[in-house]
């Protein structure tokens, strides 16, 4: 193989020279190359993250993932809906936490209809005009367009006029189908997850886009979701930031190995270099560690994620890794960059 950052910087790396890259790259040149392409994009040493919390409203869900830990049938005992009262407490006390952001997601639950969506969303505005609201993934726009009966750009339109700000981009896993029917199907289809996010693009909302690894894909399933996101980038330019994990096994119905840390940092270096269309790369310290965390900032990510002042889904499966602004900040400076607090469009907060 040449050299490989001049094959980087010779042409678009295409599916198939990802996976060559992947699998016989050195790690040492790979990070480099990355890093490189994170520093071309981001000349300056600063490392950015966002205060927020991930507020599930619900965990009732009829989508009975393979690799979730949190979510209760319908009947099943544990099963909760927040109340007003409840949802705005935690609101608040985001805000004197310093928060700017609300991630709000829950489930899949039939019980929910658009108003009651609509009602959470004017009933936060009001209260908290000035909170960001980045909330609810596909699979949910997609589960109420349905049980609506309305197309999701009907959805969307009524979600944004009662106070939707952004959208996450949860409910992605692998973008590939046979991989959807194994570990959640009966959620939306790659299509499915596509056409929302482009809908909302061509709305003026801004997204995030995830991907969730190491469960029963290929590596050459995982280059697939890559370039699912990179040519729909490519059409709208509304994403944001790309956000990969590992899957956490432990209390989940689907059996897999846990990815080492190695193979973490491997793909996130590969995935800085193939999204060239992406400016923004995120570690996930929340399921790997404050120590990976900073080194995937040597590996491509230039963004170390959220203080998730609340986190459920990820804790649920036993991995508990939490972090306040300090030692966010700590872990940043400690790697040598200069610790930023940002807005989910990523604009600097001074």
């Amino acid at each position: 193989m040449k050299d490989l950052d001049k094959q980087v910087q010779d042409q678009r790396m295409s599916c198939q020279q990802a996976l060559e890259i992947y699998q016989t790259a050195n790690l040492h040149e790979l990070a480099k190359s990355a890093h490189d392409l994170r520093m071309t994009k981001h000349p300056e040493p600063i490392v950015t993250y966002i205060v927020d919390r991930n507020i599930n409203y619900s965990n009732i869900c009829i989508s009975g993932c393979k690799f979730c830990a949190f979510y209760r049938s319908p009947g099943q005992n544990g099963g909760f809906v927040l109340s007003r009262g409840e949802l705005f407490e935690k609101i608040q006390e985001t805000i004197s936490l310093g928060g700017v952001q609300i991630l709000l997601q829950g489930s899949l639950n039939p019980d929910l209809s658009l108003s009651f969506y609509q009602d959470m969303l004017e009933s936060i505005k009001n209260r908290f005009p000035k909170i960001h609201i980045h909330g609810f993934s596909p699979p949910e726009i997609v589960h109420l367009a349905h049980i609506s009966k309305l197309t999701v750009h009907e959805i969307l339109k009524r979600l944004i006029k009662a106070g939707l700000d952004s959208i996450p981009g949860g409910g992605a896993e692998i973008l590939v189908d046979r991989v959807r029917q194994i570990v959640s199907p009966n959620k939306c289809s790659k299509d499915d997850w596509l056409e929302v996010m482009r809908t909302a693009h061509r709305f003026g909302l801004k997204t995030t886009a995830t991907m969730m690894f190491g469960h029963k894909e290929t590596l050459k399933e995982r280059i697939e979701h890559l370039n699912a996101l990179r040519q729909l980038q490519d059409q709208t330019g509304g994403f944001t930031a790309f956000i990969p994990w590992t899957f956490q096994p432990d209390n989940t119905a689907l059996k897999a190995r846990k990815l080492t840390s190695i193979e973490y940092l491997r793909f996130l270096s590969l995935a800085r270099i193939f999204l060239d269309n992406f400016d923004n790369l995120q570690a996930s310290w929340v399921t790997m560690g404050p120590k990976i965390g900073q080194l995937a900032l040597f590996f491509g990510a230039n963004d170390f994620g959220s203080t998730m002042l609340e986190e459920n889904v990820v804790a649920a499966s036993g991995t508990c890794f939490r972090m306040g602004i300090e030692d966010i900040e700590n872990n940043i400076k400690q790697a040598g960059f200069l610790p930023k607090q940002r807005r989910m469009d990523y604009t600097l907060i001074q």
